[in-house]
């Protein structure tokens, strides 16, 4: 009788159907780039699920095409950068930046190795092609505020999407591009094969200050601000995660976050990743705050370029909220 009952039992646990998890879509501005590492890394420490979130992660090859998919609304949400939610306010969309993963782009200006003396100064950018991953990106706006800092106007130079690892190498090797702004893997790549050496490095706030005049917090995890406002409990959720990812990152090296990560992110060389992540891991934030001061900085240096924002009234707090990230660290 005792074997009757336990079987039934064992039938009624199997006929509970699990928690269910909330879908949910989102688009990454280059999976594999070390600037948004976050992303990938938060689904391999099983903090989505965790949270009780069934997060599907998808690559698109720059933040602008990201940025799009969201506003076609294909995706819930974008992993990219924060200078998206002022520029396409600027045009009308309003996207809210919901957790900060960095407090510097972590993007590096690599020039031809043969002339790198000269090109570390943008003003000698003049009449060169420079190398973005797409128009519209962030490192499109990047390298036109170092342009438009060092005095160039936009007609003074010519910018060419080159995309990132293999497509970047490939440009700079044959000349199609003399300086180009991308992140790891890719730099270290690059360097190690005497390709190129730095010429600006915005991997961490001090250098971005030197470089731009102020602060320049980039990745980020942005959404449309109606479909945020409608879904509070599971946006919190998944900032939940994303800011134990971030503690995550601050308590373990450069090796254990890259024996985290998928092999093929490593671009076929781990020593080349690991020295990546050693270099760029003061980017990323400790609690995925909005530094202070960090969105006015952001406003006024793409202002400095961008016709998108003349004569326009940017509504900056609509390009962020903590809320949630303040929650979030409160239950850590």
């Amino acid at each position: 009788m005792r074997r009757v009952v336990a079987a039934l039992f064992a039938v009624l646990l199997t006929a509970v159907p699990a928690a269910a998890q909330t879908p949910l879509k989102i688009m990454v501005g280059g999976i594999d780039k070390q600037i948004y590492l976050p992303a990938k890394l938060a689904a391999q420490l099983g903090f989505f699920k965790e949270e009780g979130l069934d997060v599907e992660l998808f690559n698109s090859t720059s933040g602008s095409q990201a940025a799009t998919a969201l506003l076609a609304r294909e995706v819930q949400g974008v992993v990219g950068f924060y200078d998206h939610t002022i520029d396409l306010q600027a045009k009308g969309k309003f996207i809210t930046d919901v957790v900060q993963f960095s407090v510097a782009p972590g993007e590096v200006v690599l020039v031809k190795a043969a002339e790198a003396d000269k090109l570390k100064q943008p003003a000698n950018w003049k009449g060169l092609a420079l190398g973005v991953t797409g128009l519209g990106s962030a490192t499109d706006f990047l390298t036109r505020a170092l342009a438009a800092k060092a005095g160039l106007k936009m007609q003074d130079y010519t910018l060419v999407p080159v995309g990132a690892g293999d497509t970047f190498l490939a440009a700079m090797q044959q000349g199609k591009i003399s300086s180009g702004m991308t992140t790891e893997p890719t730099v270290q790549r690059a360097l190690s094969s005497g390709t190129a050496k730095i010429g600006i490095d915005l991997r961490s706030p001090e250098e971005t200050r030197k470089a731009l005049g102020g602060d320049y917090p980039a990745a980020c995890l942005y959404m449309d601000r109606g479909w945020m406002e409608a879904n509070k409990p599971t946006v919190q959720k998944l900032v939940n995660a994303f800011v134990k990812t971030l503690k995550w990152i601050q308590a373990h090296s450069a090796e254990e976050i890259a024996d985290k990560m998928p092999k093929d992110y490593h671009a076929g060389d781990r020593a080349l990743y690991v020295q990546g992540l050693k270099d760029g891991k003061v980017q990323y934030s400790p609690d995925g705050l909005m530094p202070a001061g960090a969105p006015e900085s952001v406003a006024k240096i793409l202002a400095s370029f961008s016709p998108n924002l003349q004569g326009k009234t940017i509504d900056l707090a609509k390009t962020y909220t903590t809320e949630f990230v303040v929650k979030a660290n409160a239950g850590q």
